[in-house]
């Protein structure tokens, strides 16, 4: 397995304003086939933003995801870990505060993101958690990421 962040990292960050609607947010998750995006103020981290968090802060309530900020939504003052941490101290930190991806900070900057996927892959590549991360988000139902059969 591989003992530092930097070795399981998504490098580069995608990032989005806290005063850009979430439909720009999601139009930029899209864009880049990503699930989330770092909120960054300049180059300073303060918020990560989801897909989820479109959907349950959002548009469940009846929001027009083009008249709410992304500093609404996102979940602020994330939790971060460093590149050269190593990739127990990343594993600690998302079990702890019960989070999926950390945002990856070297010298106050973001830098890349490490997500629970990344780690599944460099621990088990041949694990279900990996397989899925590995699949294509445009599959077939059935045959990917979500797990669904026929119905």
């Amino acid at each position: 397995m591989a003992e530092f962040v930097r070795e399981v990292m998504t490098p580069g960050v995608v990032a989005v304003r806290p005063d850009a609607s979430l439909a720009e947010a999601a139009q930029l998750m899209r864009a880049q086939d990503i699930g989330d995006v770092v909120v960054a103020e300049g180059q300073q981290v303060v918020g990560v933003l989801t897909d989820r968090d479109i959907t349950i802060r959002a548009v469940a309530e009846g929001i027009d995801p083009s008249a709410m900020s992304v500093r609404a939504a996102c979940t602020p003052h994330p939790v971060t870990v460093g590149p050269a941490e190593t990739v127990a101290t990343a594993v600690a930190l998302m079990r702890e505060k019960a989070v999926r991806r950390l945002p990856v900070v070297e010298d106050g900057m973001p830098v890349g993101m490490v997500t629970l996927g990344d780690l599944a892959m460099a621990e088990n590549p041949d694990s279900a958690l990996a397989a899925i991360s590995r699949a294509d988000p445009d599959e077939e139902p059935g045959a990917g990421r979500y797990g669904r059969g026929p119905v």
